[in-house]
């Protein structure tokens, strides 16, 4: 073989052994590169797990602050916890102590069986009336809360009234959690949270009544509201899995029955939220997969064993069909007519459509929820500035909505991935949904200021995620056109920083000020209801029966069981027909009209208030004797001037007289600086 031969063997060996080295090394390229997306999927895992590890840390930890932060100020402002039983129950205000008297009814009971079948067929609250006043009054949360103290075994190291509170408090907690969770689910970032609650706590006597009557059924009811809206919100997102989207269903259904369970009110609510969701139904700006769900969903809702739902429009709103038609003209017939009457009787009144004499409907209207808020309210929002920023997130994702409407109405198809370039805030079903929520609920404050505590924390809750959004700010640069920077950037920026300078501002202005009511020692000091209320313990047999306001008789019930002619529910019709009987006291009335009236109610003993009485207002035409003088026809308008004029003097002056006719028919047993207490003869003696 020759040498030339010889080198080309060499190097075609060489060549052959370096076949294999290139092999391997390709192949180890194509490993790393098929294991970096793994390697990067794992890293964006990680981090997400991190980021919801943290906001739901974080959430809690809001919500138990929340109500730790309650229940010391609760503390320090009643001094609750040096006070005995009779002056802590008293610190219910507005009548909401009467839910606590059936807390302790079914504790006190030899079982919660036999507690639950005594308030079914109760005959001891409301004089010669059997009642069953679990369904009168929604005394769901009481039996709840009572069977936990029980299986608990919370008597051996807790009192009944710190567990009943407990519960409250516990359930605002769960309340400032949902914003918070609300808030983080629509802006991406746990950061709009923290600023919803802050905003929250900041406007807490607009936010919520916990702070002075607990028992209320708002305050055990508004939680699970809340509660629903959150899994509402997350149920209407695009970005969801099936599983993800079954959980937000089934919590719906499980929190809306509750919330239906807990309030009397709660239906109306609920009719409010349902238009809502028929407006984003008729305007296709839900997904097709969301419509069906959403309209079987508030099917099962709006038609759970509650009269008044099955026979509003609602049902046939929101399902259109046939069969909703029948349920609606057979149910209908259950309802008493004269309640829907009056419901628009009062809304003829209120709107300024009709005007009324009938005392009921004027009283309701001079109920501090009922009427118009006042500018305090607006003040209080800008001073905290949730109200400026409110306008600013509403007037870009109303604007955006009405973009999608039109591109809906125009046949372009509905995207389901959106992304932060798009600018396109509007076209996000939860955020259309909050902008009818909100712009409904707004609509409805300015009318009722009750309904404030339906509308600020969602405002609250609405703003921060706007403002920690950054698809509402690079909505606004895609309308202007930013050329100079870019957008996306910016908007990132901006949500970041503008959150940032709000909570540095509100923490350096409030902060110190939500410390200071912690250290701030009040008292609540009401000595005269507590010596009436001693007084009707110690001297008024068992089965009397007391009359008096609806708000007094709530505290004597709680205080001492006795039957009482009335009870502080205004959305009963003949409990307020009740009411108005009872105040005829406070008219100008002879002694034996209100003899007639007491005793057809079968009253032992009335009391008058000197505070009702000699009232002094402003607005007089709200004083209860002027709405009695003008229900009674007692009234004389001279040169725009009213006046009241009445062959009998008004009675609760008189009867302080101690003259016949009075004294034939009721005898002064009980008085203090407040309260005089009359018993009402069972024989009359005519003295003269």
């Amino acid at each position: 073989m020759s040498k030339e031969e010889d080198e080309g063997c060499v190097s075609n060996g060489g060549a052959d052994d370096k076949q294999p080295n290139e092999e391997s090394e390709v192949k180890e390229d194509k490993l790393d590169e098929s294991s970096r997306p793994e390697s990067s999927a794992k890293i964006v895992k990680k981090s997400f797990a991190l980021k919801v590890f943290c906001g739901c840390v974080a959430a809690v930890a809001c919500g138990m602050l929340y109500a730790v932060y309650l229940s010391t100020y609760h503390d320090r402002k009643f001094w609750f916890s040096t006070k005995q039983e009779l002056e802590r129950e008293i610190t219910f205000q507005e009548g909401s102590g009467l839910y606590y008297y059936y807390y302790k009814h079914l504790l006190a009971a030899p079982s919660l069986q036999r507690g639950f079948y005594e308030l079914m067929l109760d005959n001891k609250t409301i004089s010669g009336q059997t009642l069953n006043i679990v369904q009168r009054l929604s005394l769901y949360p009481e039996l709840i809360t009572s069977f936990l103290y029980r299986v608990t075994s919370s008597q051996d190291f807790v009192e009944p009234i710190y567990f009943y509170i407990g519960m409250v408090f516990g359930l605002q907690a769960v309340y400032v959690t949902t914003l918070f969770v609300c808030s983080w689910v629509m802006s991406g970032t746990w950061v709009a949270g923290m600023l919803a609650v802050s905003w929250y706590v900041i406007n807490r006597p607009d936010t919520t009544k916990v702070e002075h009557a607990i028992p209320l059924r708002e305050n055990w009811a508004l939680p699970y509201f809340s509660c629903q809206v959150a899994a509402l919100t997350g149920f209407l997102s695009n970005n969801i899995s099936s599983t993800t989207e079954m959980f937000c269903f089934l919590t719906m259904s499980a929190t809306s029955v509750t919330f239906l369970l807990v309030w009397e009110h709660s239906h109306y609510v609920l009719f409010v939220q349902g238009l809502c969701l028929f407006l984003l139904d008729s305007f296709d700006l839900l997904p097709p997969r969301k419509v069906y769900l959403s309209s079987l969903f508030l099917a099962y809702v709006f038609q759970f064993q509650n009269r008044a739902l099955l026979s509003s429009p609602l049902l046939s709103l929101l399902i259109g069909s046939v069969l909703a038609r029948y349920f609606q003209v057979e149910l209908a017939k259950l309802i008493p007519e004269s309640e829907s009457d009056f419901v628009l009787k009062f809304l003829e009144v209120k709107f300024g459509l009709n005007t009324t004499t009938d005392f009921i409907t004027n009283f309701l209207l001079c109920q501090e929820g009922f009427q118009t808020p006042g500018q305090d309210l607006f003040l209080r929002l800008t001073q905290a500035s949730v109200l400026p920023f409110y306008f600013l997130v509403l007037t870009v994702c109303l604007l955006s909505t009405i973009q999608t409407i039109y591109r809906r109405l125009s046949g372009e198809p509905m995207k389901t991935s959106l992304r932060l370039e798009d600018g396109r805030i509007g076209e996000q079903p939860e955020v259309t949904y909050h902008v009818f929520h909100t712009l409904f609920f707004g609509g409805l404050t300015l009318l009722f200021d009750g309904m404030k505590y339906l509308w600020t924390p969602y405002m609250c809750m609405f703003t921060a995620f706007g403002v920690c959004s950054p698809e509402l700010w690079m909505t606004v640069f895609k309308w202007l056109k930013l050329k100079s920077v870019h957008p996306v950037v910016l908007s990132l920026i901006l949500s970041t920083a503008v959150p940032t300078i709000i909570g540095f501002s509100l923490w350096r202005e409030y902060c110190p000020c939500v410390l200071a009511e912690l250290s701030d020692l009040r008292e609540f000091y009401d000595p005269e209801t507590v010596e009436l209320i001693s007084w009707i313990r110690s001297q008024a047999p068992a089965a009397t029966v007391f009359a008096g306001s609806p708000q007094l008789l709530g505290a004597v019930k709680l205080g001492s069981g006795s039957a009482v002619t009335s009870l502080p529910i205004y959305s009963d019709i003949n409990l307020l027909k009740r009411t108005e009987d009872t105040y005829q006291v406070y008219g100008m009335r002879s002694a034996e009209d209100v003899y007639k009236i007491l005793t057809s109610q079968k009253t032992n003993y009335v009391i008058i208030e000197e505070a009702i009485c000699n009232e002094l207002r402003l607005n007089k035409g709200c004083r209860i004797k002027d709405l009695l003088d003008i229900s009674n026809g007692h009234v004389v308008y001279d040169k725009g001037e009213i006046y009241s004029f009445s062959k009998h003097g008004r009675f609760c002056q008189e009867i302080k007289l101690n003259y016949s006719p009075y004294t034939n028919y009721f005898t002064r047993v009980f008085w203090n600086r407040l309260y005089h207490v009359y018993k009402v003869n069972s024989v009359i003696s005519f003295q003269y």
